[in-house]
């Protein structure tokens, strides 16, 4: 036994090993901005393609990823998955052939290396440290998932600063060419992911802690394993997946356009952009941990419910301050409470996952549930881009993703009723 309590600490270094570099996308603000600036002067609906590809790809390949690692375990399908992520960055280093003034044809090459490629290797990994330590604590599911996905939240903190420094480092910004700074970072990715995916292994079949019985409200309580297809035909399953949807939207439109919009509110932000995306992504870290183990005590569903309602009025807030005279540290307070909530839906989700259906088929599972969030990447990159593109402002992107999350708390008391219904 003390070989298998072993292992599960091990378990949680290689994946947050993993999701450190998984969590770069969120730092794409920094690409977007130079994407736009330079010798590219993208449109914002452009800059946000690859991004909302690249979240959507994500959500795609979790599926199969899921269904693949309950049958061959984790190992294999991260380190499947550090490879195509360090396979897409690496071709990415090519945009600036292809860009070459072609706005369209540039755009279309970061979609797929990025986007498609990039986005199919995070879905890979991702999954992989999840499902496994959530088997390994299935008494402490909100925290440990919680921690499991805090590094995802940080990757954009720490690779935010590293993608300034290569953009520095090879182009000035009078001249800014992005493709180097792909091609290093495609090599970190691949090394760290594939040694990441080393560490991960399942439990022993029917492995509990010491003392540990799953509660009688839960699906591994009441002795059930449901699987992805008696899922999807239940209403847990549906009005989960659309709470997802709205609150994630809410969050990424935030993380995608963060460094924009405080520039577009204060000037003064462009000297501190990376501050304010390193602070914001520390938020998001923090609240998958917070929120995960507020969920332990107080139940998903209560937890939900808050933290959607603190999800609104930033929203509004953010909305309020691109009307009037703020600085760029009101700017960042604000995105970070954001930060600090859409954080958190990466823990309670696969977290009431597991509750709702069962911690066996928890990796395919939660991979269904997941393509919510490809959904919100394309919704929360369109949102925000065309509105700003026809507006000229973020105030009406960021009032329509308030009313979003407010409609995420009315369905979270939904699913409280069918819960209590269904016993």
């Amino acid at each position: 036994m003390s070989e298998s309590i072993g292992n599960r600490y091990v378990v949680i270094i290689g994946a947050l090993l993993i999701q450190v570099c998984l969590g770069s996308i969120y730092a794409w603000s920094i690409f977007q901005t130079a994407l736009r600036e330079g010798v590219y002067a993208w449109t914002s609906t452009a800059t946000q393609m690859p991004f909302a590809a690249g979240l959507a790809s994500f959500a795609l390949f979790m599926i199969f990823a899921g269904r693949w690692q309950d049958r061959v375990g984790p190992r294999k399908v991260a380190t499947v998955g550090g490879i195509l992520l360090g396979l897409g960055y690496l071709l990415a280093y090519l945009v600036d052939v292809f860009a070459a003034g072609d706005e369209l044809l540039g755009t279309v090459w970061l979609v797929i290396t990025y986007g498609i490629i990039g986005g199919a290797g995070i879905g890979f990994a991702y999954v992989c440290p999840i499902a496994a330590l959530v088997k390994w604590f299935p008494d402490k599911k909100g925290l440990i998932t919680g921690i499991a996905v805090a590094g995802f939240g940080a990757g954009a903190l720490v690779f935010g600063y590293v993608e300034e420094f290569l953009l520095a480092m090879f182009g000035a910004p009078a001249s800014m060419t992005i493709g180097m700074p792909f091609a290093v970072l495609g090599i970190i990715y691949l090394v760290v992911v594939v040694l990441g995916a080393q560490t991960l292994v399942n439990p022993p079949e029917g492995w509990l802690p010491p003392g540990f019985t799953p509660p009688a409200t839960t699906a591994d309580g009441k002795g059930i394993d449901i699987m992805p297809g008696q899922m999807i035909r239940t209403a847990t399953f549906w009005l989960l997946w659309f709470m997802f949807v709205l609150a994630a939207t809410a969050g990424l439109m935030t993380l995608g356009n963060v460094k924009s919009a405080a520039i577009a509110i204060d000037p003064a932000a462009a000297a501190w952009a990376t501050v304010i995306v390193g602070v914001m992504s520390l938020l998001n870290a923090a609240g998958r941990i917070v929120w995960g183990t507020v969920s332990d005590r107080l139940g998903r569903e209560n937890t939900m419910m808050l933290m959607f309602g603190v999800l609104a009025v930033s929203m509004f807030s953010f909305a309020f301050m691109t009307t009037i005279s703020t600085t760029w540290i009101a700017v960042m307070m604000v995105a970070s409470v954001i930060g600090f909530c859409f954080g958190g839906n990466f823990a309670l989700f696969p977290s009431a996952t597991a509750d709702f259906f069962g911690n066996k088929n928890v990796g395919k599972n939660y991979g269904v549930v997941f393509t919510a969030y490809g959904v919100a990447g394309i919704t929360g990159a369109l949102v925000a881009g065309q509105i700003v593109d026809i507006t000229g402002s973020y105030f009406f992107a960021f009032v329509t993703t308030g009313i979003l999350a407010i409609v995420a708390v009315v369905l979270t008391l939904a699913l409280r009723s069918v819960r209590r219904t269904n016993g």
